[in-house]
């Protein structure tokens, strides 16, 4: 759902506030239910709408043409992660124990996908700077370290909803933006920018097509 809204915010049918507003309506659902009217009105979740309106249907056992409310989407089939501890807390956060990753690039780049585990990626960049995706590395409870030294560049970061981001760069006329919709509330865990950059800066921002894996939906 969250890749049908940012490719409905991409096509310019959602604005910046209503596309943080239904996200964030998608990430607090709790039923079914409560999901196609995110949806239904945007030709790219139409055929989705449909079919969670039929599964929450089918759910409360009342059909198609239904109006009780359906109960809890069934085992394997959740549709909100649930990111935070058993009593709605925020999980601390703590760095993996898997190698690190080192990014040297040079007037180029490439795209980047962090693997589970890492505790630190480590980027050199000179007039260059790489895609760096962080979905399937962040999750509840998991600090990500992205040291940086730039100059006349800088890398695209990416990283899911929920995400807490702390800055500790150095900069001299420059500095790294982060979105909006990138600033989440450490529930899903946390990025920790470090590093140095001159006449540069590092971009984080919501990546549209990330999915909740198995560490976000704790199974």
């Amino acid at each position: 759902m969250l890749q049908i809204l940012g490719a409905a915010h991409g096509a310019g049918r959602l604005d910046p506030d209503e596309i943080d507003e239904r996200q964030n309506a998608v990430l607090r659902a709790k039923f079914v239910d409560e999901l196609p009217e995110q949806i239904d009105d945007l030709p790219e979740g139409a055929a989705l709408a449909a079919e969670l309106s039929r599964q929450a249907a089918a759910a409360s056992g009342t059909g198609t043409g239904g109006t009780a409310r359906s109960g809890p989407a069934p085992a394997g089939r959740d549709l909100a992660p649930a990111w935070k501890g058993p009593g709605g807390e925020i999980l601390p956060a703590h760095q993996g124990t898997g190698p690190e990753r080192t990014r040297v690039d040079i007037m180029s780049g490439s795209e980047v996908h962090v693997e589970p585990g890492t505790p630190r990626v480590l980027s050199y960049a000179l007039m260059g700077g790489s895609e760096i995706y962080l979905g399937d590395v962040l999750a509840p409870g998991v600090q990500v370290v992205v040291e940086t030294y730039a100059m006349w560049a800088g890398n695209e970061i990416y990283v899911p909803p929920g995400v807490k981001i702390v800055d500790e760069t150095i900069n001299i006329m420059a500095g790294n933006e982060i979105g909006r919709h990138a600033r989440g509330d450490g529930s899903n865990g946390v990025l920790v920018l470090r590093g140095f950059s001159l006449m540069a800066g590092n971009e984080v921002k919501l990546d549209p097509d990330w999915r909740p894996g198995p560490a976000q939906l704790g199974r």
